[in-house]
């Protein structure tokens, strides 16, 4: 009781810190004179994403291989089957943006560059799976053309991309930041070890408690965001916001993770590794075909129904 007590209070840590955090960087930027173009991308886009990338560091400092890869693949899958399964549920989404078009493929390609580093043993007979420090350092490569895209998207644009900002003083953005980074530390800290402890209690892997519960609550900032724009008819940010989330942890997160310590996995079927592929192939095919760019809600009931699956077979098994 007391380690679940301390993952849910470590969850709670964790997105309140990046809440803070967010807020506040980007009150301070303004006040900079930062452009909202360069916020968007660097502190918004970071900050959302904090709450994986938190948890993925302090795993990979305690050499936590199962933790760093479920939690990663585990919030991607999350997000497309059972957020945007969820949002679609609510209304069919439309993809409108051009952008989408192509980060959609890109998030397609990410999980399949993901497959074939750690296909060690298929691909190469090798004694085991490992994501390399040398393959963190190509996923980073990847990470920065995809930055690089998204910079040259947005200054194609005519109209200035603006974003609400809290307007805080110079001393209080600074104290919250200070704030944001130490309920991020001490949440992140707090979800490793209880959810480690815990794994271990009731007698399941670790990798099977991050590619649940951890990845679920780390991916509860793009739950919120995509159910809100759905309800409120911002279908693009449903779905841009998910497919975006999706590329940054892959590339970004993966990529830091397996820099800091590589990422050793076990060899034979690896189902989070096949779901995560079939999750974002589901989504290129149910967008790209049918009637116009978007999401219907049967398609979406299909994704919830693939989540439930994918869950009871990870406890099965």
């Amino acid at each position: 009781m007391i380690n679940v007590l301390l993952l849910a209070a470590g969850f709670a840590a964790l997105i309140y810190g990046a809440n803070i955090l967010v807020d506040s960087a980007s009150s301070l930027a303004r006040r900079l004179n930062v452009p909202d173009m360069v916020i968007g991308l660097t502190i918004v886009a970071f900050g959302t994403s904090s709450p994986e990338l938190v948890v993925n560091l302090f795993a990979s400092l305690r050499h936590n291989s199962d933790m760093a890869l479920g939690n990663v693949i585990g919030s991607n899958i999350f997000n497309i089957l059972a957020i945007l399964g969820i949002s679609a549920v609510i209304r069919p989404l439309e993809v409108r943006n051009t952008t989408t078009w192509i980060e959609i493929p890109l998030s397609l390609l990410a999980a399949l560059a993901v497959y074939f580093m750690a296909g060690d043993v298929l691909f190469d007979r090798a004694d085991g799976n490992l994501i390399s420090r040398v393959d963190g350092i190509i996923l980073l490569l990847f990470f920065m053309v995809f930055m690089a895209y998204n910079v040259a998207v947005i200054k194609g644009n005519r109209e200035e991309q603006k974003i609400e900002i809290r307007d805080y003083t110079v001393t209080k953005s600074v104290l919250l930041i200070i704030a944001g980074l130490v309920l991020l530390a001490v949440g992140g800290r707090m979800i490793v070890v209880s959810a480690t402890d815990i794994a271990r209690m009731i007698g399941i892997s670790e990798k099977v408690i991050a590619l649940t519960i951890v990845s679920v609550g780390t991916s509860l900032p793009e739950l919120a965001t995509s159910v809100v724009a759905a309800r409120k008819k911002n279908l693009d940010i449903a779905i841009g916001n998910v497919v975006g989330s999706n590329i940054f942890n892959l590339f970004f997160i993966l990529g830091i993770s397996a820099v800091i310590y590589p990422v050793s996995i076990p060899g034979g079927l690896q189902l989070d590794l096949y779901f995560n592929i079939l999750a974002s192939l589901l989504l290129f095919i149910f967008v790209f075909t049918g009637r116009g760019r978007r999401l219907e809600r049967w398609e979406g009931a299909i994704f919830l129904l693939l989540y439930t699956g994918f869950v009871t077979g990870l406890i099965i098994m």
